[in-house]
């Protein structure tokens, strides 16, 4: 293996140790570390923030170790964010994956043939490890384009990042005309990315994730992501108190995801073309399924969007506030 991995840890040593597991059975020739701070209302934190940084002490092979750890917790989005934008100051090119987002062996290889094979491309700006389709869609090539980053397990170049804005600066200017919809082709699609983006630009404090930032940047570069015809990740982070993201994992589908293997050589699509129909099938069964687009989410979508957009974002923040009050209260109830 010749391509720099990083590596995105915290306060989890026990499914830390396992993804390290697999990034040591691949050997990368450098490994980049990003680690959050303790939380300094959560007692454990402090030991187990040290247990996870331990394991990468055990690093046994011939390997540049670069670490940027933060003394103090900066938070998912926060700390994720500037995380990534470090990874490109330090490489041209990296495989990332998180303490939580468990590899296939096959995932390391595959990212690094296409790494090489769209380096100068600009047209690709992302490789997931990703497969949401479930089977659904046969496709005829190792891998297919697409406008979703998945991001469980992915590879990207310093050329695609350098234009990440975790402010998404630019969405004021595009939100209120037929961008988005040129984007998706789907007004649901656009009324479900509209909504998200309002909130993450109102601030990273309300969506607490650095991800929905860099599909807006790929989206807004007219890029292009490589998703592999078969599921390369699983996620460790379903079902566990301690998820960022991933609590609700009984009833979400991707919790079932398998994992076989990418079959070599690869075979390359003849034209560099998004599949509309594996998008529109991801975004339906997946991404927002249709069973929870109410007629009262519909309207209340409606009414969201006929307001001011500085009141919009008020709005967004402030109930953004009083959810995490009202969680805070629950936690110290239980």
């Amino acid at each position: 293996m010749r391509t720099p991995v990083a590596f995105l840890i915290f306060n989890r040593p026990d499914v830390t140790e396992r993804v390290f597991a697999e990034i040591a059975r691949a050997r990368p020739p450098k490994l980049l570390v990003i680690a959050d701070g303790p939380r300094p209302d959560q007692a454990e934190d402090a030991e187990k923030c040290a247990a996870a940084r331990a394991i990468i002490d055990r690093v046994d092979w011939e390997c540049e170790v670069l670490k940027n750890y933060s003394d103090v917790n900066l938070g998912c989005g926060r700390r994720e964010a500037s995380g990534m934008i470090w990874i490109f100051e330090q490489v041209e090119e990296a495989i990332i994956l998180e303490d939580d987002t468990l590899p296939q062996p096959t995932f390391f290889r595959f990212c690094e043939e296409l790494l090489e094979k769209y380096r100068d491309d600009e047209r690709v700006m992302h490789i997931s490890g990703d497969n949401w389709l479930f089977g659904q869609k046969q496709l005829h090539c190792s891998y297919s384009f697409s406008h979703y980053c998945l991001s469980w397990g992915w590879a990207s170049w310093r050329r695609a990042f350098r234009h990440y804005d975790p402010e998404i600066k630019l969405w004021p200017m595009l939100r209120n005309t037929s961008w988005l919809l040129d984007v998706l082709g789907d007004p649901r699609a656009v009324e479900h990315w509209r909504n998200i983006f309002d909130l993450t630009y109102a601030g990273i404090e309300n969506v607490d994730t650095w991800d929905f930032q860099w599909l807006f940047t790929i989206w807004a570069h007219h890029g292009l992501s490589a998703l592999p015809n078969t599921n390369l990740i699983s996620n460790l982070g379903f079902n566990r108190e301690d998820a960022a993201h991933t609590k609700g994992g009984a009833n979400d589908r991707r919790n079932r995801l398998t994992t076989p293997e990418m079959i070599f050589p690869l075979k390359h699509p003849n034209f560099m073309v998004r599949d509309k129909d594996a998008d529109q099938m991801m975004f339906d069964q997946t991404i927002r399924p249709l069973s929870q687009l109410s007629l009262y989410d519909k309207m209340r979508q409606k009414c969201a969007d006929a307001l001011p957009a500085p009141l919009r974002r008020s709005l967004a923040s402030l109930k953004t506030k009083l959810l995490q009050s009202k969680q805070i209260d629950v936690s110290r109830s239980s």
